[in-house]
């Protein structure tokens, strides 16, 4: 574990409610969520509680990193990877045709904490070498 910084720990506090809030969204019975921003109201219900739990757990996980203001590299590596590939896709499926450019905005908050999280580790990462 790693000590982390004021900012990292804001940003992890900040990424924790993003989270939590984010996995009310693909919780089956809350449509608004969805609608709101632009994705697919259809879905089976089993895919979307996965991907809330999933979504909920990480938030968990930064809150905790948070509240103990240390994290694990390969955690922050790991939420880093999802948080950039989430944004890619989003904006992937934007430009295709295949959702609105809210749906790609929505996810911005995913491209910030991914790059945030990216800056940290390189900036560990030169420290410890």
């Amino acid at each position: 574990m790693t000590n982390v910084p004021k900012w990292m720990r804001a940003a992890l506090w900040a990424t924790a409610v993003m989270n939590l809030l984010g996995a009310v969204t693909f919780v089956p019975q809350i449509t608004l969520g969805r609608e709101m921003m632009g994705l697919p109201a259809a879905g089976h219900p089993l895919y979307l509680w996965i991907i809330a739990e999933f979504i909920f757990v990480f938030g968990v996980a930064y809150g905790w990193c948070a509240w103990t203001a240390r994290a694990p590299r390969v955690f922050v590596a790991v939420a880093a990877a999802g948080k950039l590939a989430f944004f890619v896709t989003m904006a992937a499926c934007w430009l295709a045709g295949d959702l609105p450019m809210k749906a790609a905005l929505g996810a911005s908050g995913d491209l910030l904490f991914g790059s945030l999280f990216v800056c940290w580790l390189v900036q560990t990462q030169a420290k410890t070498v």
